[in-house]
């Protein structure tokens, strides 16, 4: 007897990357609610790790909702490169799955 999971794995993995978007696009605007308040801020790195790791589109998105980091060069030319990137990799994940 076959199990289903292979069959839903395609699911689970959309549905994993959009949380994982909404996580990111959460971190960036907790990071722009910490600024205003002078807190504590979340690194730039991690926010460039998590964007990496395929929130690239969520990180992209807080952004531009937030008006947050888009008068930084490295988060303007970076995030967007991070998307074609995100985007190869789901491709090549996708490919080799199948």
């Amino acid at each position: 007897m076959q199990s289903a999971l292979p069959d839903k794995l395609p699911m689970m993995s959309a549905i994993s990357l959009v949380i994982w978007n909404l996580a990111a696009f959460c971190m960036v605007a907790l990071d722009k609610d910490r600024a205003k308040k002078k807190k504590m801020r979340i690194r730039e790195r991690t926010i460039f790790l998590w964007a990496l790791c395929l929130g690239a589109v969520g990180v992209w998105a807080g952004m531009y909702t937030f008006r947050h980091k888009t008068q930084h060069k490295s988060f303007v030319i970076g995030i967007p490169l991070l998307i074609i990137i995100n985007i190869a990799s789901v491709y090549f994940l996708w490919t080799i799955g199948h």
